[in-house]
């Protein structure tokens, strides 16, 4: 009986071994990682681990008005060109900035100032600088990258290095703020984690449901183009730990002051969600606005209204318009 005992005793614990081996294994190295989980250096904690750099340079001047005039930029972005439309004061020397991210655009029909260019005047007749940039594959910047996930995930990198340019360009005093629409809102929330700095933002809607719902919500099943993407999703699933890519699993990251604009007749992000975001961060300016579009119409001049009166209180010695 002893030996029976024995060999039963042994058997199971081969099985163990087996089957649920110690988790004690040893690390793969940093090459091997990175070959198998190439974009793992997008997560939200990785890139906050990272620098940032760029150099803002001016190009022509678009057009000219009363009280500011319209300028083409461009700046490096890890070694790729990116294109914007600058809203500039006539009467400034050195003032504080706005960075707008507009939300989606058709890149066939995309222009720079595309989603921004009506505030953006408005700013800058208040005395703010805007910047916009085009992102790449829009305007005059260079192509994204093919995989799809990190074409997203390069929009993140692309407004870390423009605000880091932004901080040490000479029209600037150093005061910057964020302005965000629709998904433009996602990847200020976004950066705000990354960075954990303090830039005061303004909201128009953000889309703040979690990655990768975020992308299945606006798929529509009758397109090839959908059906491939989410083929995609389903192998970058298998890959990678989505949960590291959310944005509502580090909102605690935000140290910025905030202040969201939602309607209540938004067809294109529903008004659920922000309801549910503004809840989560503490000392949060949430508006509402009834029967408002994606577009915050009607009450439009309301929202610029009080997005001044925001920068104002927020961003230092404006230059008076």
């Amino acid at each position: 009986m002893k030996w029976i005992l024995v060999f039963v005793v042994g058997f199971i614990a081969g099985l163990v071994i087996t089957y649920f081996p110690s988790s004690k294994t040893e690390k793969l190295p940093v090459a091997e990682v990175e070959e198998i989980q190439p974009l793992l250096k997008y997560t939200i904690e990785n890139l906050g681990m990272r620098e940032y750099q760029s150099e803002i340079v001016m190009d022509e001047i678009a057009a000219t008005e009363a009280a500011f005039f319209v300028q083409k930029f461009h700046f490096d972005s890890d070694g790729k060109n990116v294109s914007g439309l600058a809203h500039i004061p006539n009467s400034c020397d050195k003032c504080p900035t706005i960075v707008q991210f507009r939300g989606y655009a058709d890149p066939t029909i995309y222009q720079s100032g595309y989603g921004t260019w009506r505030s953006a005047q408005e700013f800058a007749k208040a005395g703010f600088i805007s910047l916009a940039p085009d992102f790449l594959g829009y305007g005059e910047s260079a192509s994204p990258s093919a995989d799809v996930f990190e074409a997203r995930f390069e929009t993140y990198t692309t407004a870390l290095n423009l605000l880091v340019g932004v901080e040490k360009w000479e029209k600037s005093n150093g005061k910057v703020g964020i302005w965000g629409h629709s998904n433009g809102g996602q990847i200020a929330l976004t950066i705000l984690e990354i960075s954990q700095k303090e830039y005061p933002t303004v909201l128009w809607a953000p889309v703040t449901a979690g990655f990768p719902y975020s992308i299945l919500f606006y798929m529509n099943d009758n397109e090839e183009g959908d059906k491939n993407l989410r083929k995609k999703l389903v192998d970058f699933e298998s890959i990678y730990d989505t949960g590291l890519f959310n944005l509502l699993n580090y909102v605690e990251r935000i140290k910025a002051q905030l202040q969201l604009h939602q309607g209540t007749g938004d067809v294109s992000v529903p008004v659920g969600w922000n309801r549910g975001f503004a809840k989560k961060i503490p000392g949060i300016v949430y508006f509402e606005y009834s029967g408002a579009d994606h577009n915050l119409q009607p009450g439009w001049n309301l929202v610029v209204e009080r997005d001044i009166d925001f920068f104002r209180k927020n961003l230092f010695n404006p230059v008076s318009p």
